[in-house]
C-alpha cells in the first residue's frame, strides 16, 4: 500500500532580471513565480500540519468483504475519512475469493472470516495471512421453514449445511450439540460428514455452498446458516431452532477478524481502522445489523495469532 504522497520540492527563485524596456511584463512574471512558490509552500505546510483534511495526507485502503452491504460500512468509512483514510470496500460474492486477492496484493485488508477459516486457507495455500484485530463472534444457527422446534424434526430429516471445510465442521458440531447427530470420537473443528455416526444420528446432512443454505430452506427440512446470509434472506435470528454459544471458549476459533499480509500486521493505518471499528457508532450499527446476536470481541493481536497458529498446527497434523 502506498504511503502518503511526500511533499514537493520548492523551486528556486529565478535570477534577478536585467533592466527591461517592458518592466510591467517582468512584474507579472515575478508575481506569477511568487504565487507558484507560495502555493508549493502552502502544500508543504499543509502536509506537515498533520491535518487529516489535507489531500496529500489521504491514504487509500482497499478492504475485501462478503458483507459489503452491511450498514456499518458507511459509518466506518466516515470515521476513517476524518483521520485521512479513504476506505474502499471491495465486495465478493463468496468466501473463496477475498483471501487470494489479499495474498496477491489486490487488497490491503479483508474482513469476512473467522480464525478457523483463515487457518485452513493458510495451510491449504501455503500463505501466511494474519489477523491484526478481532471484531466479533456470531452464533451459527439452525433454521427451518417447515418445523418450529427441534423435537418436531422427523427422523431422517435433511439438513443443509455449508460445504466449506471450516463452516461445515462447525455446523456438524452445532447439530451434535442439538442432539440431532453424533460424530465419531466426539468431533472437532475439522470434522466432515464422513465422521457422522449414521446409526446414532436422527438427521442426514446436505452440504451446499454457504450462500445457498438460506435458499435451501425451501427444499430441505432445515439448514444451518451463517449469520452473513441470515439478514439478507429476511430470516429473523430469533426464529432459530438452535445455535451454538458465541461466548464460550469453544467459540474462539470462530472469532472474526481484520486480516492482513504478515508484513503489514503492525501497519499503523490498518490498526487505526481496526480501532475505529470498535468506536461506539460502528459497534451500534454492527449489533443492530446482527439483531443483537453478535458478541463484540477485543482480543490482543498476539492472542489472535497464537490461536491461529494452534489451529494451523491441528490442521497440518490431521493431514
Amino acid at each position: 500500500m502506498p504511503d502518503a504522497t511526500p511533499p514537493g520540492t520548492v523551486p528556486a527563485l529565478p535570477e534577478k532580471p536585467k533592466r527591461s524596456k517592458t518592466p510591467w511584463i517582468v512584474g507579472i512574471a515575478v508575481v506569477a513565480v511568487l504565487a507558484i512558490v507560495g502555493g508549493v509552500v502552502a502544500v508543504v505546510n499543509a502536509g506537515n500540519s498533520g491535518s487529516a483534511d489535507a489531500a496529500d495526507t489521504t491514504v487509500a485502503v482497499k478492504i475485501g468483504t462478503t458483507e459489503q452491504s452491511a450498514p456499518y460500512w458507511p459509518i466506518l468509512k466516515s470515521e476513517a475519512a476524518k483521520e485521512g483514510i479513504d476506505i474502499q470496500v471491495v465486495g465478493f460474492r463468496d468466501y473463496t475469493q477475498a483471501n487470494p486477492a489479499l495474498a496477491n496484493g489486490q487488497l490491503d485488508l479483508n474482513l469476512f472470516q473467522h480464525l478457523q477459516f483463515l487457518a485452513n486457507y493458510n495451510v491449504e495455500s501455503g500463505q501466511n495471512l494474519v489477523p491484526i484485530a478481532s471484531t466479533y463472534v456470531v452464533p451459527l444457527s439452525l433454521y427451518s421453514k417447515k418445523f418450529t422446534s427441534l423435537e418436531k424434526l422427523p427422523a431422517g430429516a435433511k439438513v443443509a449445511i455449508p460445504n466449506d471445510p471450516t463452516n461445515q465442521a462447525r455446523a456438524l458440531l452445532v447439530l451434535q450439540k442439538a442432539g440431532l447427530l453424533k460424530l465419531k470420537n466426539g468431533g472437532s473443528t475439522l470434522s466432515t460428514p464422513a465422521d457422522i455416526d449414521a446409526a446414532a444420528s436422527k438427521v442426514t446432512v446436505l452440504p451446499v455452498d454457504a450462500a445457498q443454505t438460506a435458499p435451501a430452506l425451501d427444499s430441505a427440512d432445515a439448514a444451518v446458516i451463517n449469520n452473513t446470509f441470515v439478514g439478507p434472506a429476511g430470516i429473523d435470528p430469533k426464529s432459530a431452532l438452535f445455535q451454538d454459544d458465541p461466548r464460550s471458549s469453544a467459540a474462539e476459533p470462530y472469532i472474526n477478524a481484520f486480516v492482513a499480509r504478515a508484513k503489514d500486521k503492525d501497519n499503523a493505518t490498518f490498526l487505526k481502522i481496526a480501532d475505529l471499528y470498535h468506536s461506539k457508532a460502528v459497534q451500534d450499527a454492527v449489533l443492530a445489523d446482527s439483531k443483537n446476536t453478535a458478541v463484540i470481541v477485543q482480543k490482543p493481536q498476539a492472542d489472535l495469532i497464537a490461536i491461529l497458529r494452534s489451529l494451523e498446527t491441528s490442521i497440518k497434523a490431521a493431514k
